[in-house]
């Protein structure tokens, strides 16, 4: 037989697959406390109901639990992040509106988002050409631009700006992005608490490794003295073996 005149195959019994029942269960469980549900979940629900569950319980405590920021500054770092994510997050758009976002906060989103995408730029004269402009550094030259992006802007306070800054940093992998607003976050007296989370909001749109990799600036960083750190910090970057497991060579 032709490939296009063959049936498609009946279900295999045994298979593995919740019932449809179930299947429908838990989408529309969860559809019912977000009013809907992405593709990933369907694979999930069908043939991996202990992730599905986990990925529920995750998701909840991750984005939707309020935690340490304001649900206004959430969806503030929230809009910076998935803007310089590529993302379209119709759902946080909403809630920034829903929690009195106003269109000067969106500016100086939009404004953060590309001073994000153009630090690449400072990554080079710190790099290659610091030597021959001793007197202007391009970390001071970074936190210049940050003030001046946000200067006038009713509504988005230096801590909004860092904090969504730390977020898109992290988000896209740049490393010298965020020890400089870690820097910048203890400098302003930024708690702790909050520039965990805001890190940690990187993490569902762009991915664990973010967070991975941005936790490992803020380890060296508490390692190497470059910040006041907390009891409770200084003793998880005291702690030993959090380089990954170390393969032998054989």
């Amino acid at each position: 037989m032709h490939g296009s005149d063959r049936k498609p195959a009946p279900p295999q019994t045994g298979s593995g697959l919740s019932s449809t029942e179930e299947v429908i269960a838990r989408l529309d469980e969860f559809r019912s406390r977000r009013g809907y549900v992405n593709p990933q979940q369907g694979p999930m629900a069908a043939a991996l109901p202990g992730v599905f569950d986990g990925y529920r319980v995750f998701y909840k405590a991750l984005v939707l639990d309020e935690k340490h920021l304001a649900p206004l500054e959430k969806e503030f770092v929230w809009l910076v992040l998935l803007c310089v994510a590529n993302e379209l997050g119709t759902h946080h758009l909403n809630l920034f509106f829903k929690h009195g976002g106003t269109n000067a906060q969106a500016s100086a989103a939009f404004r953060l988002a590309a001073w994000v995408a153009g630090v690449s730029s400072f990554v080079f004269v710190e790099q290659n050409w610091q030597r021959y402009f001793p007197e202007v550094r391009a970390r001071d030259t970074y936190l210049a631009g940050v003030d001046a992006l946000i200067a006038g802007l009713e509504g988005v306070t230096p801590e909004w700006a860092h904090l969504a800054l730390l977020s898109a940093h992290s988000g896209a992998h740049s490393k010298w992005g965020v020890a400089a607003e870690l820097e910048a976050g203890y400098a302003l007296g930024i708690p702790e608490a909050k520039m965990a989370e805001a890190m940690s909001v990187a993490l569902w749109p762009c991915g664990a490794n973010s967070f991975h990799d941005a936790a490992g600036v803020w380890l060296e960083l508490i390692r190497a003295g470059r910040v006041p750190a907390s009891p409770q910090f200084k003793a998880w970057a005291e702690l030993p073996s959090q380089d990954g497991f170390e393969l032998k060579p054989r």
